[in-house]
């Protein structure tokens, strides 16, 4: 009971749900757990001694470690329950010599004040819970904040209060808006993984600048307001190097794989033109062997080429301008980007995992690495200019969809966590778990759990620190987005971890600061001027959808699972979606609409073992509720074509989508060739080639951006979203 409680003051929840029931988790991943956040609980005595003192705290705190303000709406509770006579003290951010801002709370409250009942929140809660503002619950009355409050602007900022008789408190105070930018207008957009994208000037795989183009064509010929792509972050290298851009080295910054060699501005500067002659001849290759002889997407393959040719390129010395704005890039980029090219500069020496190099240089702050710095200068600036080269190219992928009219543009993607070997596990191993990783409870979809290999951040640390890797996170995937996508947005609720060396069913959840995790999201979103949708699918903690919903976090609503599962089972009528979602067929995770229409997603499991149940079996219930959305279509009169035409059908499963409120809706990019292979299986590894797949059409020969811009059925589909008045005609050419 004592080791329960102890967990439960930590955020550290001692039971989990299992076989739809709640089973107690076992005392030995509670002391793995406890452990990773820095709290000693291997004996009896050690859990008596950490008990009291979490206990003394929670009885003595005058604030939570973090206060959240919501812009315009009451105080929270933290602020309004703090004694007559306490003054406050707030430390501005980014104010450089500006004074503190000071106030006072009277000792007698003023008539203006907020009522409330509640103290500081419980110590149950944990202690990274921030003060929940009143405006977070559905029936809160809106009131004006007390007369001694001086608002301060938005931001993350330092508050120290004083309360008679000598009670002090320290605590983060972060200041939102009261929501994340909406989309400014309802729109359409392609979904699609930039790698499998190829165009006749790819390397081998998409890239920056077929983005680009892709977007260009799309927003000014099918009037489509944004192009959401898969996490472009760096990836960790290797022989091979892991395909999936959901384990990644880095999500701080991006993979220069994703260049354009040619649209380096020092191309056409070299002179060694031979080299890069040479060099452009076997990314075509390359090319062809993917596009028309089947092979797979290579990336191992089109990075040897492209670091061969950008080693010519940063031969070419930098204009003064470009120089000026190279200088400028570091400097903002600073620790981070320091720490993220020296990682990539030793693991050309030492290899792609920290925990194997020499003990000295796995502390990013040792003697040893600072010796290391000094020795790799030239490769730490080389992968730095990478960087930076890639930052310009995200950039003018995003001004490329702005100016052909789209309202959002890119639409980014953020992964859950990181490769524990990669970059970000190295210079930020003071805010993940040690021996943790995020995973998943036992469901119906997977009996045993899962362990995704992914270290979690420590929400003590996390508050401790003002949030600032969370924030620098966000700001550099912000800075080029119309939008940033969420995957597993639940994570900023709990998350599962699992101790290494236990099965993932023998994991906990750790709950997040959900109001602050929430406020600085916002936040940064709003300073961006960026929509942030979360990918809120599977098992959702119950109240965590409508939390985001109240701060303007777009869900994702997926046509197959929308059911009136609390009551009939049957479809959803479309005007009974929710409206604050990004609407579509399906995902990189799931069948692609044609196959999902034909069952053929049922028989490519079966032919890789995965089935749990006969395949006549499987296949008859997949078929009995493919058919039931038919009937609903045809019902609302969306399938004028017949229910025998898959193309027709893959229409009509749009024309549904329009139906609903949804305020974005996204194409699955190979849905508008009827492209039938999933982009990634879950459950496979070499089994299947996941994440290596081009867009193909509906006989598996893959298609270029340029053929897709002329085929006719990408057309036909599109015209289902009616473009703007005066776009061309669909052109007659086809592949």
């Amino acid at each position: 009971m004592s080791l329960s409680r102890l967990a439960a003051l930590h955020g550290v929840a001692a039971s989990a749900p299992s076989a739809g029931a709640e089973a107690p988790v076992p005392d030995g991943t509670l002391v793995a757990v406890l452990g990773a956040l820095g709290v000693d609980a291997t004996t009896p005595g050690a859990v008596r001694e950490a008990l009291a003192a979490a206990e003394s705290a929670a009885r003595s705190r005058l604030l939570p470690r973090t206060v959240v303000v919501w812009a315009g709406e009451p105080l929270p509770d933290a602020l309004t329950a703090l004694p007559p006579g306490t003054t406050l003290e707030i430390g501005l951010e980014d104010r450089g010599q500006a004074p503190p801002l000071r106030m006072r709370v009277p000792a007698v409250a003023s008539a203006s004040a907020v009522p409330s009942a509640a103290a500081v929140p419980a110590a149950s809660a944990g202690p990274a819970a921030s003060a929940r503002g009143g405006a977070g619950a559905a029936d809160t009355v809106e009131a004006a904040p007390p007369a001694w409050w001086t608002p301060p602007p938005l931001g993350v900022h330092r508050l120290a209060v004083r309360a008679p008789g000598g009670r002090r408190a320290d605590a983060v105070l972060v200041v939102a808006p009261p929501g994340a930018p909406r989309p400014p207008r309802r729109s359409h957009g392609f979904l699609v993984q930039l790698y499998s994208l190829l165009s006749a000037r790819s390397w081998g795989m998409g890239d920056l600048g077929d983005l680009a183009d892709l977007a260009a064509w799309s927003g000014r010929t099918l009037g489509a307001g944004f192009v959401q792509v898969n996490p472009l972050h760096a990836a960790v290298p290797g022989h091979p190097t892991d395909p999936s851009p959901y384990r990644p080295s880095s999500r701080r910054f991006p993979d220069p794989v994703h260049l354009r060699v040619e649209s380096v501005p020092e191309y056409g500067h070299a002179t060694d033109r031979g080299t890069l002659d040479d060099l452009r001849q076997s990314a075509a290759a390359l090319s062809d062997t993917v596009l028309e002889k089947g092979a797979l997407i290579d990336r191992d393959a089109v990075w040897d080429l492209k670091r061969q040719a950008l080693d010519v390129l940063r031969r070419v010395p930098l204009t003064p301008g470009r120089r000026a704005a190279y200088c400028d890039f570091l400097a903002e980029r600073g620790q981070a980007l320091e720490d993220h090219a020296l990682w990539c500069a030793l693991a050309e020496t030492y290899g792609p995992d920290w925990h194997h190099w020499p003990a000295g240089l796995r502390d990013p702050r040792s003697p040893e690495t600072a010796r290391a710095r000094g020795e790799l200068l030239d490769r730490v600036d080389f992968h730095s200019w990478l960087a930076w080269l890639t930052d310009g190219q995200l950039a003018d992928a995003q001004r490329a969809a702005l100016d052909a009219g789209m309202p959002l543009g890119i639409v980014h993607d953020l992964a859950v966590g990181v490769h524990p070997g990669g970059a970000d596990a190295w210079a930020q191993q003071d805010a993940l778990a040690p021996g943790m990783s995020v995973g998943a409870p036992p469901d119906a979809f997977n009996a045993r759990g899962q362990d995704w290999g992914l270290p979690p951040w420590r929400p003590d640390v996390l508050a401790a620190s003002g949030y600032a890797p969370y924030r620098g996170l966000l700001r550099g995937l912000l800075a080029h987005a119309g939008a940033l996508r969420i995957d597993h947005v639940m994570g900023l609720f709990r998350l599962w971890w699992v101790p290494e060396g236990r099965p993932p069913a023998e994991g906990a959840y750790v709950s997040y600061d959900r109001e602050a995790m929430l406020a600085v999201l916002v936040l940064e979103a709003h300073r961006a001027g960026a929509t942030v949708l979360g990918e809120d699918l599977g098992t959702v903690e119950p109240g965590v959808r409508e939390a985001l919903a109240r701060r303007g976090v777009l869900g994702t609503s997926v046509l197959w699972f929308e059911r009136d599962w609390a009551g009939t089972g049957r479809p959803l009528d479309p005007g009974q979606w929710r409206e604050d979602c990004l609407a579509t067929a399906t995902t990189h995770d799931l069948p692609p609409t044609a196959a999902r229409l034909t069952g053929e997603h049922v028989t490519l499991r079966h032919r890789l073992g995965l089935l749990t149940r006969p395949l006549a079996d499987e296949l008859t219930d997949d078929a009995a509720d493919t058919a039931e959305w038919l009937g609903q279509f045809v019902r609302l009169g969306l399938l004028p074509e017949g229910e025998n035409d898959e193309e027709g059908a893959v229409r009509a499963v749009h024309r549904y989508l329009l139906r609903t409120p949804a305020r974005m809706v996204g194409v699955w990019l190979p849905d508008a060739l009827g492209d039938r292979r999933p982009q990634n299986l879950p459950g496979t590894w070499d089994q299947y080639p996941n994440w290596r797949l081009p867009v193909s059409d509906g006989e598996g020969c893959p298609v270029t951006l340029e053929e897709l811009a002329a085929a006719p059925r990408p057309h036909r589909l599109m015209e289902v979203f009616a473009p703007p008045p005066g776009h061309p005609s669909p052109p007659p050419a086809a592949r």
